[in-house]
């Protein structure tokens, strides 16, 4: 289908990574950003350029019921399908839904232990495999490098990728090499970190970890009508 060709090219390879996947088996990616600037749009779009390779999904919301979690990725698809002019939209969108698990949790309620479980009750009833993750709402503060440590374990012995929704505030100060405080003591963990910058009426995506921006290449932004990468 010519329209999923077009859908399946991976933007963020124009910001410098070089492979489809952008993270390896067991790799963790963080999308940052403050409030409201579009992190959950982001993540959903990286969701559906593997939905629509047919892999499997598990999105983990701490924040939004599940019915929120789906009008996003509703959103989303159909201002893809607009975009790239789809005809086929109906059939397009039912060849994504089963690769596409959501997941709530209370933010207080969640841990490695009890995502673990979770995780095993759906694969040993073989309702669902998960290759990659999505965790949106987790805190990044002072205690999160233990479950940050044990997830990455779980990551890698499950072979499953994992994306983060990091909040950032405009008060804090970079750490180390310019990384947002909120992965200034756990960015080793991290293979890829991309951020999303305002700049008046545009939101920037800058490469802040795991490829190399060409001096030339044209600014990757996110469209803020839409919140497509662009």
């Amino acid at each position: 289908m010519p329209e999923k060709d077009l859908i399946l090219q991976n933007p963020l390879r124009l910001i410098g990574y070089e492979t489809e996947d952008i993270l390896p088996k067991g790799g963790f990616g963080a999308v940052l950003a403050r409030a409201g600037v579009g992190k959950t749009a982001f993540l959903v779009q990286i969701a559906f350029n593997s939905l629509l390779r047919g892999r499997n999904v598990l999105h983990i919301s701490l924040d939004d019921p599940v019915g929120k979690v789906t009008a996003w990725y509703e959103e989303v698809f159909r201002n893809i399908v607009n975009q790239y002019n789809v005809q086929q939209r109906d059939q397009l969108w039912e060849a994504t839904l089963p690769h596409r698990f959501i997941m709530t949790f209370r933010v207080e309620g969640f841990s490695v232990p009890k995502l673990e479980e979770r995780l095993t009750d759906l694969t040993e009833q073989g309702i669902f495999f998960p290759q990659m993750i999505l965790i949106d709402g987790l805190p990044f503060d002072e205690t999160v490098g233990k479950p940050l440590s044990d997830l990455k374990t779980l990551a890698g012995n499950r072979a499953m990728q994992v994306w983060f929704a990091v909040q950032t505030h405009r008060h804090e100060q970079s750490g180390p090499h310019g990384m947002p405080a909120p992965l200034s003591q756990v960015g080793d963990l991290f293979e890829v970190a991309v951020e999303l910058q305002p700049v008046e009426s545009q939101i920037h995506v800058k490469a802040l970890k795991g490829a190399t921006t060409p001096s030339d290449h044209t600014p990757l932004r996110l469209d803020p009508s839409t919140m497509l990468i662009t």
